[in-house]
């Protein structure tokens, strides 16, 4: 379909492709999802391979916000892009809007793209230098065979707390935290159902990450977004998540809501990720759970459970078979033999 017989909607108008979406409706799901790297230079065998993601199931419904969180090596980004279908999965399948995209390739992509669409981590390698933030916003129409305005140019813009006068500037005349705006820009573009943000505020100034953070929040009311928001900060992410998953070495450990998983944290790993994370009273100090050894190689990962060469209840039933996913509480799941049950440690700081 050419250019020049495509009528764009309105970035702002009634006929964006997520008003006809069910609220609870699935918007993503994975299941069963592997994603395995070979070594270089060693024939690929999967009894080799950087198990970067290792069997995972992850649905995201209308209207929610899930926040993905876990330590650098994770598997967080891998699963984002697994998710984006930037990266093809070893094992599992991926479901889009209810439509199984695993192996869809080129073309056939591009309706897809319409309902899912990434924020990248770092704002300056995601934009091209070369072109203005007009063109930048460009793309992402002519890549559906749509032809924009200014006009819906300047109201991606407005929407992202930017003005008509940056159409014309380019990215290196932008600050870190107006570049990330420009990203978000582009991704609104197409006007998807589902954001998935990468780190989106990991390398900015703190004082911009709430800026940032504040700006996906007003966006996701004003026009319906969901997100699934990537990060190793948990502060971060309990600013805006609904529904929080915790990763270590490729598989999800645990997930609920995210209150309940702040409030009562049942896997050893959340308990001690969340004992970093300073309490936000004066005279409070939580009690700190440092964890002992490295986080093991995703080439060899221990058996049975993937946390049990670091973890501090760790007994002999946890070297055989890998748990599961559990429930502790209603929604509340956690893949632990010996689950916590009581609330992170805190005590009074002595004056």
């Amino acid at each position: 379909m050419s250019e020049s017989n495509v009528e764009a909607t309105p970035a702002g108008g009634e006929e964006r492709g997520r008003a006809a979406s069910v609220p609870g409706e699935e918007l993503l799901r994975l299941t069963g999802v592997k994603k395995y790297f070979g070594v270089r230079g060693v024939p690929f065998r999967k009894a080799g391979a950087v198990r970067a993601v290792d069997g995972i199931d992850f649905v995201v419904r209308k209207g929610e916000t899930v926040g993905l969180v876990g330590e650098s090596g994770s598997g967080k980004s891998t699963l984002a892009r697994l998710a984006m279908r930037l990266l093809d999965p070893t094992e599992g399948r991926v479901f889009i809007g209810g439509q199984d995209v695993t192996k869809l390739r080129g073309r056939r992509l591009r309706p897809v793209r319409r309902k899912i669409q990434m924020v990248f981590q770092d704002p300056q390698a995601s934009l091209n230098p070369r072109q203005s933030v007009g063109t930048i916003l460009t793309t992402p129409f002519r890549a559906q065979g749509i032809k924009p305005t200014r006009a819906q140019l300047i109201e991606l813009l407005h929407q992202v707390g930017l003005s008509e006068e940056h159409l014309e500037r380019y990215p290196h005349e932008f600050s870190g935290g107006q570049r990330q705006r420009i990203g978000i820009a582009r991704a609104l573009a197409v006007k998807p159902d589902l954001l998935v943000c990468d780190e989106p505020v990991s390398a900015l100034d703190v004082s911009v990450q709430a800026q940032v953070l504040n700006l996906l929040a007003d966006l996701r009311d004003e026009l319906g977004l969901s997100y699934v928001l990537v990060a190793h900060d948990l502060a971060v992410v309990r600013q805006v998540a609904d529904r929080l998953a915790v990763m270590y070495l490729g598989t999800i450990v645990e997930e609920g809501p995210a209150e309940d998983v702040y409030a009562n944290p049942a896997h050893p790993y959340t308990r001690a990720l969340l004992s970093a994370v300073p309490v936000p009273e004066p005279g409070v100090v939580r009690e700190r759970i440092v964890l002992t050894g490295d986080v093991p190689t995703p080439i060899d990962p221990p058996s049975g459970c993937p946390f049990r060469t670091r973890c501090y209840k760790a007994q002999d039933v946890c070297a055989t078979v890998r748990p599961t996913l559990e429930e502790v509480s209603g929604e509340h799941r956690a893949a632990c033999y010996f689950p916590e049950s009581s609330e992170p440690p805190t005590s009074e700081r002595t004056p």
